[in-house]
């Protein structure tokens, strides 16, 4: 980490340091919440959970190393310093804040409905290329995970990626004024958390929040081709940058192949540049990922090479659109989450395999008054598609099967059951719900029957 003191960051959060004087001098090495992961010269945050309170650890962090807590009441028998909050929650907020402007660097906001994580990872793949680049880890992407994500910055950090995921309105403000992006990437306004936002102008409304936190001089970065993202004209006085297939963005693609598990072949095309690059991901969506990239890189200095090789250094991660082919069958694991702009995009994939095409989908959550609506829907795009069977579990997700003409289960156990009598070898078998569907169970046991 950069310097940073226990003083700085009792007064960075406006707690009670409690301790001697000299101790407000102590450098920490690090941010923790979980007591495990303690190191010497530690900064532990107590934070009480449904399960588990942080308060009851502080002993067990300070004999671990750990040289001071921040934390909502006085630890028992205390033998190290700490400062007193109302809220740990609200404290490390602030506490990010004061760190992320010891930087004077790139920070790359993220957001959209859909493709946030993709994205992100395209940016990190790109932005590596010139700069020791730090990025967010897994989805911690909300009002906790982005000030760790923060507090994580090693002292010699050039670039930072930072994603960025709401459910409400004020959400964004709040963690974009820890982030305070100098770029900002909005991907896709979708129809997701409608239950919160009510529709697709709210969701605009809630994620153009970042826009108010930004650096001065940001730059903007949104997708063209989103019919709600191109009514964004000017933002601080600054005409956005446009991404997108249509070739009126300013960052287009031409002669795009998509190549199933060879990836994505295609022409990148700019400022009388055409940068020819294979992308090593499925879904025709990530070319849009990588010209929000290439875009991003070329405001920051990036050489034509250093953005080809970049793009094509791209990695997926965890239960995003991987494609796991067991011998028998093809999976496209994409159980991490879905709404119904995401469910499309991943059908969209599915169809440029070869074979027969197997879509097992569920409950699409936070949604709204037109859940079940947008869940008929969904189901009749897998069936215009040419999806040749839609397995569906759940009690939402049953409009889905009646859109798509398909199979429908109550639960994931009993979809499990059926699945050997409907899934044959050679298919390829798409596997997408929101991610309290526990979907992850019907990918393993895939793997395990084929």
């Amino acid at each position: 980490m950069k310097k940073f003191t226990l003083g700085e960051i009792a007064e960075s959060c406006g707690g009670k340091f409690v301790g001697n004087d000299s101790d407000k001098n102590i450098e920490i090495t690090s941010v923790e919440r979980d007591s495990r992961q303690i190191k010497d010269g530690s900064l532990f945050l107590a934070i009480k959970g449904e399960r588990v309170d942080g308060h009851d650890y502080i002993e067990k962090c300070f004999a671990s190393g750990a040289v001071c807590a921040v934390c909502e009441k006085p630890p028992v028998n205390a033998t190290k310093p700490y400062i007193l909050v109302d809220s740990t929650l609200d404290a490390v907020k602030k506490i990010a804040k004061a760190y992320r402007q010891k930087f004077d660097i790139p920070v790359v906001g993220v957001s959209g409905s859909v493709g946030k994580t993709s994205t992100k990872e395209m940016l990190y793949a790109v932005l590596s290329q010139k700069f020791k680049t730090h990025k967010t880890q897994g989805n911690l992407n909300n009002e906790l995970g982005v000030p760790l994500t923060l507090l994580s910055m090693p002292e010699d950090t050039q670039a930072a990626v930072i994603e960025m995921g709401i459910s409400d309105f004020g959400e964004m403000t709040r963690l974009s004024e820890m982030v305070q992006p100098t770029i900002c990437v909005l991907t896709i306004i979708g129809c997701c958390h409608l239950e919160n936002l009510g529709d697709r102008d709210g969701v605009l409304k809630a994620k153009t929040e970042m826009f108010k936190n930004a650096a001065e001089n940001a730059e903007y970065i949104l997708n063209g081709d989103d019919d709600k993202l191109y009514s964004v004209t000017d933002v601080n006085g600054k005409k956005p940058i446009y991404f997108g297939f249509a070739s009126d963005n300013d960052y287009y693609a031409e002669d795009i192949e998509n190549n199933g598990e060879g990836g994505i072949s295609c022409t990148l095309c700019f400022d009388n540049t055409r940068l020819n690059v294979n992308i090593p991901a499925i879904g025709s969506y990530m070319v849009s990922n990588a010209l929000a990239a290439v875009a991003a890189g070329k405001l920051l200095g990036l050489s034509d090479e250093q953005l080809i090789n970049g793009v094509e250094s791209y990695k997926t991660i965890g239960s995003r659109a991987n494609v796991i082919n067991t011998g028998k069958i093809r999976i496209i694991d994409d159980c991490y989450n879905a709404n119904p702009t995401s469910v499309k995009a991943s059908l969209d994939t599915l169809v440029n395999f070869s074979g027969r095409k197997v879509a097992i989908l569920g409950d699409m959550k936070e949604l709204g008054t037109d859940e079940l609506k947008l869940h008929l829907e969904t189901g009749k795009y897998a069936k215009d598609k040419g999806v040749d069977l839609v397995i569906a579990a759940g009690p939402l997700a049953k409009e889905l099967a009646k859109g798509a003409d398909g199979e429908w289960f109550e639960s994931v156990e009993q979809v499990k059951s059926a699945i050997p009598a409907l899934i044959n070898e050679g298919d390829t078998v798409l596997v997408k719900a929101s991610h309290s569907m526990h979907f992850e169970e019907i990918v393993d046991f895939l793997k395990e029957q084929f």
